[in-house]
């Protein structure tokens, strides 16, 4: 499913999001090998558990995954200090 929005949908962000805590790193390796670049992470999605901020950057490493940068609107700045606050922080991840 992923691997066919990523190749119908090529410009969109394909987000793993509510169910991720049932895929083991391997598993969602190969999901963002296939065509994810998006996570939601934190605690819980509304009402269901999700993934530990703590475990997904673990993951982020052992992967070798960047977060993106933030997208900014005209006229907005972000400095290199304030980007690492919001990706350290962030429950949205896009790679």
């Amino acid at each position: 499913m992923i691997a066919t929005a990523r190749i119908i949908m090529p410009k969109a962000m394909v987000r793993l999001s509510a169910g991720r805590v049932r895929f083991s790193m391997p598993e969602q390796a190969l999901c963002f090998l296939v065509g994810a670049n998006s996570i939601f992470t934190g605690e819980k999605l509304l009402t269901t558990p999700n993934n530990d901020f703590d475990a997904d950057q673990l993951m982020f490493k052992v992967l070798g995954l960047l977060p993106k940068p933030p997208s900014l609107h005209e006229g907005q700045t972000c400095e290199v200090e304030d980007y690492k606050e919001v990706a350290s922080s962030s429950g949205d991840y896009k790679f």
